[in-house]
């Protein structure tokens, strides 16, 4: 991924001079006159560096400063503020505000670039450590609850194994190797009590769980990394009719690549023992995603091609000539056994 630079000045010449000088050392970069354009392009572009003047036409340096580092997905975005003149009360003003340096003189090209781009090299650093703590703390969540195992390996190894059988690009296989990692890691928030719950979850209990895609895409956001991702972690739990949650996404405003990783994840979770319910043998499993395609939640193309791949074609076709019985079957199963009734918003 390209390094993105966010240079707000007001000054078009000025700023000219700085994209002519940053493009020059390959980063891309992006120009905003006011501090309004800026706050919207840090929301959209998610620089890795912001070079922001103090004084713009609609509000101070400082204030723009405030407001970008109070975003949760630019905490990490370094901000060099750079003050018309020199003065030791803005320098303390701008660190106080967020900014990682200040600069109260005009440097020279050589003293900027050097500066700029040690600031990067830290960024870079800290991405890479917090991208490491990340990791560490969705295997905890795993290893918080006994039934859950390895299950965001096996969805990250097999999203990819299902994109790649779809022709998925580069960049689409590394979102959903991502994204199966750190699906579920908002699940930090979720106490161990409703986590490990035998039973059915009430409407409180509930809505705790429906906020994890939420909280997993507020703590990978800072993360370039993981950016490409973010639309899958926050996702992977709407349904194609728009009953899903949190957004309530419909149709086409479901991403591909989501639609691929929630048809893994719920197979792993119904092939996997849950505290609420038995493992189920695949074939079911797979019946049960027929039977979601068929209420409209998931996507019916998909899950052919899914069940192709893991069965083979000639045994899709036999899982699909029983969409009809698979309602029935699913109903027996769970009559003779309470412990295997479905609860997909537990997946």
């Amino acid at each position: 991924m390209g390094v993105t630079v966010l240079v707000v000045d007001a000054d078009p010449r000025s700023a000219g001079d700085w994209k002519s000088l940053l493009s020059h050392q390959g980063y891309d970069v992006v120009v905003a006159g006011t501090g309004e354009e800026a706050l919207a392009l840090c929301n959209s572009q998610r620089p890795d560096l912001v070079l922001l003047y103090d004084v713009l036409p609609d509000m101070h340096g400082l204030e723009v400063c405030r407001r970008i580092k109070s975003d949760p997905g630019n905490r990490l975005t370094p901000i060099i503020l750079h003050a018309a003149a020199a003065d030791f009360s803005n320098a303390m003003s701008a660190i106080d505000a967020g900014a990682a340096d200040f600069w109260g003189h005009a440097p020279t090209p050589w003293e900027a670039l050097s500066r700029l781009h040690s600031l990067l090299q830290l960024k870079t650093y800290i991405d890479e450590q917090a991208e490491s703590v990340l990791l560490s703390l969705a295997q905890s969540i795993e290893a918080r609850d006994p039934f859950d195992g390895s299950h965001c390996t096996r969805v990250s190894n097999n999203a990819v194994r299902f994109g790649k059988s779809l022709g998925l690009s580069r960049n689409d296989l590394e979102a959903l190797r991502v994204a199966g990692l750190f699906h579920d890691i908002g699940k930090i928030g979720i106490p161990e009590s409703i986590l490990s719950k035998a039973g059915p979850l009430d409407r409180d209990e509930s809505k705790i769980v429906m906020e994890h895609p939420i909280v997993g895409e507020q703590i990978c956001a800072p993360l370039k990394s993981l950016r490409h991702a973010l639309p899958l972690i926050r996702h992977h739990h709407e349904r194609l009719d728009g009953s899903g949650y949190p957004d309530g996404l419909s149709g086409e405003q479901i991403p591909l690549t989501v639609r691929v990783l929630q048809i893994v994840d719920i197979c792993d979770a119904l092939t996997s023992d849950r505290s609420y319910r038995q493992n189920m043998p695949l074939p079911s499993a797979l019946m049960v995603l027929y039977e979601e395609a068929d209420r409209g939640w998931l996507d019916g193309d998909l899950v052919s091609q899914f069940a192709s791949l893991v069965v083979g074609s000639a045994g899709s076709i036999t899982l699909g000539s029983r969409r009809a019985l698979a309602s029935a079957e699913i109903a027996k199963l769970s009559a003779g056994n309470p412990a295997r009734r479905l609860s997909r918003s537990r997946v």
